[in-house]
This record gives structure tokens, sequence and C-alpha cells, in this order.
């Protein structure tokens, strides 16, 4: 079970630095899923601060302070069914996986960490 929970939660911080930097670095394809979404493009480098600082939580719990590890995961869940809600609410569906999978990577991150 440990094993699961390194390699999930890695690929979880993965996945969320590096969409955290194309958040703040205004990425195109950021900016137009954003708008398309309804989003402020002035939100972004918020959405990425909330990655970002979600991404290494998880680090943290990998490094042995679990409870920080428990609150990022619980926080990147409650981010992406925003994203999800957000993508529901604006009818854009073409490309609504991203976010799933995203928020399928939290939810296992957080319930891996909370079984160890």
């Amino acid at each position: 079970m440990f094993t699961a929970y390194v390699i999930i939660t890695a690929v979880t911080i993965m996945a969320n630095a590096g969409i955290a930097v194309a958040d703040l670095m205004g990425a195109a394809f950021v900016r137009a899923n954003s708008a398309e979404v309804g989003l402020p493009r002035s939100w972004l480098p918020w959405l990425g601060a909330l990655k970002a600082a979600g991404a290494a939580g998880l680090l943290l719990g990998l490094l042995g302070v679990p409870v920080i590890g428990v609150a990022a995961a619980t926080g990147l869940v409650l981010f992406f069914v925003g994203a999800v809600a957000a993508h529901i609410r604006a009818r854009v569906y073409h490309n609504i996986a991203f976010p799933g999978a995203f928020f399928g990577l939290a939810v296992a991150s957080l319930v891996l960490a909370l079984a160890r």
C-alpha cells in the first residue's frame, strides 16, 4: 500500500506542479480554457498558486508530515470539484477529462494518505 501511495502521490505532485507553472505563466491553452468556462484571466495566478501549494503540501506529506499531506490532498480534491463544476456550469464538456483526471489523482492521493 505504501508503494501505491508514493507512486500516485508523486504523479499527483508532478501533474499539479506542471499545471501550476502553466497557470502562473499564463500559457495560451490555460487562458483559452479559463475563458471558455467563464473564469476571469486575473484568477489564473491565484489558481496556479493553489495548485502549487497543493503539490508542495503533498510533497511534505511524502517527506514525513502526513497531516500536511492529507490537508493538501483534501484541498486539491475540493479545488478540482470546483473545476469540474465550472466546466459543467459552462457546458464545456469537450475537455472535462482534464480536470476530471486531476480530481481522480487528488482523490487517490487522499485515500492512500488516509490508508497509510
